[in-house]
This record gives structure tokens, C-alpha cells and sequence, in this order.
């Protein structure tokens, strides 16, 4: 008879081992370092250049090591914990106004314009018109001797004049002379955030509902992971980014509920849902335009349903809007685009590398192409095995090619990192953070090119990468003789 170990049995369900300690440990101080990070970051107040910069690359870097040590996190606890970090991490980015956009005061105003009962592409902030709607936290008349830097917002200030009498006017929008560029369920998602506060109630709002939206993700993910039998821990990559908690929670932009909507529509479809999906699909373009992106990679299930699930959503969402007000529904739309260089020409740097080798027009015209024809590849590849894949390439490559210097825009792209596990994308984000926040410096398109090519080869790489080890695996290992 064999004798008996000495001592207790552990039982699986019994005190963690110092293993899992030490992760559970290791991982909080990496998650409370990055709060700390995003803390100090968000408090400095400074609206670019270094200060914010050094922050933001910093809190991502401190991030990945963070993502890396929650692989070892206990599979019971792992869902708990990330949840509760990226609570943690969302909490904090509330604790001051946006760093570096002041998107949400726009997001604001059209919210309260709603709620007056008005349509908010009826008039520009600066029309007196609607003088009487306007609270102190977003508007301010200087008195004689003052001057709009006397009281200045903490998003900063922008300097005009009322209309149409030309007085002076301090405000915290930018564009005050030109109406919204927003679609319609992002002004509606604008009028319910702001239903409930009264006037004087600030960005809080809006961080709050970023916050809010950011946790539904991560809950998403982490079901999904829960049914596909894959670790909660992978959830991470969304949940405690720090272009989550800097730009869904702290700046608060309306593009969070545009990759919800996305992520949605595409775990809906995978789930054999195509009306559903559809309908989200066109919410989310109706909520930021920029989801359209993902369409080629969601139409391999009953297509023709969905698409009118899409578009019946998108129209729906639309004709209050249009009836009140026809064509002037496009807001700011048409000139936003030439502004930013993706109509006639521009400033900007936009299809950055491009251009390196391509004047305007040509370069835009270039640009189309070859999304145009990447679309049509996604769309031919994309299957129900595993069609995050296609989704994550179509959404990566766009930001590359047409290179907004916003990073906010590539929250889109975080949700399909996840499901795809494609994580070599991640490194698009922090090159839109320089590009936003170095952009008007004499080296930055230059900048700008170097960061994207280089993001874009390692992507390449890495791509190279698991296709031959996927047919390594395939053809599996010599026989022997």
C-alpha cells in the first residue's frame, strides 16, 4: 500500500498558490501604475505638445506589460479582475475635463439644442438665436477690458463673434460658426445624455456615458471569450487601453458607441443574427459614418438581409431630422471633408504615405483604389470560421492609408484586436497619438510617414509570420523513416 502524502491535498478550489499570487499581485501594481499614469496625465491640463505625449506613450507602454502579466491571472478570477480594472481605469479618466479634444462640448450643445426642442442643424453655435440656451461652462461674453483668455475653459478657448451682430464671443467648441458634422444617432445619443442634467452640469456627462459604453464592451468581450472557450484575460486589449480610458472615458467622443455598435453587429452575425446585426451596423454608421469600413467583413452571411436591416436603420434614424430640416441634415459634413484633405486637395496628411510618392489629387485618388480593391478581397475572404480576421485587416489598413491624425478613431479598430487576437494592429493607435499631437511641427510629416511605415511593415511582418506557421501546422512534422 502505497503511504500517504504528508499533510493537506490542496483541492482545486482551495487557497491560490504562489503562483497565482504573485500574478494577481504583479498585475494590480501594473494596473494601479497606469491609473496613476492616466491620473497625472489627465490632471496636467496641457492640450499638446509633450506634456500629454509623454503621458499617453508612457501609460501604453506600462499597459502591454500589464497585458502580458494578466496572462497568468487565475481563468476564475481573470473576468472579475479585468472588469474591475478597467472600472478603475475609466474612474480615474474622469477626474478632469478632456486632455486634448473638446469634441464633447459640441456633443453637449447639440444635446441641449434637442432638448429645447430645436434641430441641431438648424443653427451654428454663435447665432444669437439661441443666446438664451447657452451656460457658462461653454460660453462667455468678455466684459470691457476683458478678453477670452480672462476665464478660460479648461479644453481650451476659442476666440470669435456672435451672429450676426459681431460681438465678441468666448467659447469652448470649435467650428462655433458652422453647424454639426454629427450624424443622427449621434445626436440623438447627444439629446439622451443630456435629458436627465440641468444646464449647469458639465463634461462629466459625457464621460460618464463613455464610461458606461466602454464597460458594455468590455462585458461583450468577455462573454463572447466566456462562450468561444478562450481566456477572459484576453478581454485586456480593450478594457484597460489606454486610448480607451484617454479618449471613450476621459474625451468622451462619440466614436465609443460607434465600435460598439460595430463590435455588436459583428458578434451578432458570427452568431447567425443578420437582421440584428444589420440593424446595429446602420446605428453605427449613423452614429460616426467611419463603421462603414467594417461592411465587407459582415457580408458573408445573408447579405441582402442584412443590408436592409442596415439601411432601413440608417434611414429611420435620419427622417425626424430630415423632416424638420431637408437637406441641411449634412451639416458641416462636406466642408469637414475638404478640410481634412480627403476632398479636393488640403493641408493635412492625410494618405501620409502616399504622398510620398503622389501629388494631390492623385494621392486620394490613389488612396481609394486600393481600399476599394482591399474591400473586395475582404469581402471574397470573409467567412463565418473566423471572420474577424478580415474585419480587423480592412479596419488596420484604412487608418493606415487614409492616416487620420485622430486617434480616437481607432477605437473602431480595438474590439477586432480582441477577436481576432491580431494584436500586431495595436501599434496604429499610439502612431495616430503622436501624429495628433505633434501635427503643425516642422518635422512632423515626416514624422508621420516614418511611424506609419513602420507600423505597417511590422503588420506586414507579422502577417508573413502566421501564415507560415499556419502551414507549418498544417503539414504537421516530418515523418519518420
Amino acid at each position: 500500500m502505497r503511504n500517504a502524502p504528508h499533510g493537506p491535498v490542496p483541492s482545486p478550489r482551495g487557497p491560490l498558490g504562489r503562483a497565482p499570487v504573485t500574478a494577481i499581485v504583479t498585475t494590480s501594481l501594473l494596473v494601479v501604475g497606469l491609473a496613476g499614469i492616466i491620473y497625472v496625465t489627465v490632471a496636467g491640463q496641457a492640450h499638446g505638445g509633450w506634456a500629454p505625449l509623454s503621458g499617453m506613450l508612457a501609460a501604453w507602454a506600462v499597459f502591454v506589460a500589464a497585458a502580458l502579466a494578466a496572462r497568468r491571472l487565475p481563468a476564475r478570477h481573470a473576468g472579475t479582475f479585468v472588469l474591475l480594472g478597467s472600472l478603475l481605469l475609466g474612474g480615474v479618466a474622469t477626474s478632469a475635463p478632456p486632455v486634448i479634444s473638446s469634441d464633447s462640448a459640441r456633443y453637449a450643445w447639440d444635446g441641449m439644442v434637442q432638448k429645447a426642442g430645436i434641430s441641431p442643424y438648424a443653427y451654428v453655435p454663435a447665432d444669437q438665436a439661441l443666446e438664451s440656451l447657452r451656460p457658462g461652462w461653454l460660453f462667455h461674453e468678455p466684459a470691457p477690458g476683458e478678453n477670452c483668455y480672462t476665464h478660460p475653459f479648461p479644453t481650451g478657448t476659442v476666440i470669435t463673434t456672435n451672429s450676426p451682430d459681431g460681438s465678441p464671443l468666448c467659447t469652448a467648441i470649435n467650428r462655433p460658426h458652422v453647424p454639426t458634422v454629427y450624424p443622427a444617432v449621434a445626436e440623438l445619443y447627444f439629446l439622451a445624455v443630456r435629458l436627465a442634467p440641468g444646464p449647469e452640469v458639465g463634461f462629466i456627462a459625457f464621460q460618464l456615458a463613455g464610461l458606461a459604453i466602454s464597460l458594455g464592451v468590455t462585458a461583450m468581450l468577455l462573454r463572447f471569450l466566456r462562450r468561444a472557450g478562450r481566456p477572459a484575460h484576453q478581454a485586456v486589449w480593450w478594457a484597460w487601453c489606454p486610448l480607451v480610458a484617454f479618449e471613450a472615458v476621459n474625451g468622451a467622443h462619440v466614436d465609443v458607441l460607434g465600435a460598439a455598435l460595430a463590435a455588436a453587429s459583428a458578434l451578432l452575425l458570427a452568431g447567425g443574427r443578420p437582421l440584428r446585426s444589420g440593424v446595429a451596423f446602420g446605428a453605427a454608421v449613423a452614429a460616426k459614418l467611419i463603421p462603414v469600413i467594417t461592411a465587407p467583413g459582415l457580408l458573408y452571411r445573408k447579405p441582402g438581409r442584412f443590408v436592409l436591416a442596415a439601411a432601413g436603420t440608417f434611414a429611420a434614424a435620419y427622417a425626424p431630422y430630415v423632416l424638420a430640416g431637408g437637406p441641411a441634415v449634412l451639416g458641416y459634413l462636406p466642408g469637414y471633408l475638404r478640410e481634412e484633405g480627403y476632398v479636393g486637395g488640403g493641408t493635412t496628411s492625410r494618405f501620409a504615405l502616399l504622398q510620398v510618392a503622389l501629388p494631390a489629387p492623385w494621392d486620394v485618388v490613389a488612396g481609394i483604389l486600393l481600399l476599394a480593391g482591399l474591400a473586395l478581397h475582404v469581402w471574397r475572404h470573409t467567412g463565418p470560421a473566423n471572420p474577424w480576421d478580415g474585419q480587423v485587416l480592412m479596419t488596420g489598413a484604412t487608418l493606415l492609408v487614409a492616416s487620420p491624425a485622430y486617434e480616437w478613431y481607432a477605437l473602431l479598430l480595438l474590439p477586432f484586436v480582441v477577436l481576432s487576437r491580431r494584436y500586431e494592429y495595436l501599434l496604429i493607435p499610439p502612431v495616430l497619438t503622436v501624429m495628433y499631437l505633434t501635427g503643425g511641427q516642422p518635422y512632423a510629416t515626416w514624422l508621420d510617414r516614418l511611424l506609419l511605415a513602420a507600423a505597417a511593415l511590422l503588420i506586414a511582418a507579422a502577417a508573413v509570420w502566421r501564415r507560415r506557421r499556419a502551414r507549418t501546422d498544417v503539414a504537421g512534422p516530418p515523418l519518420a523513416i
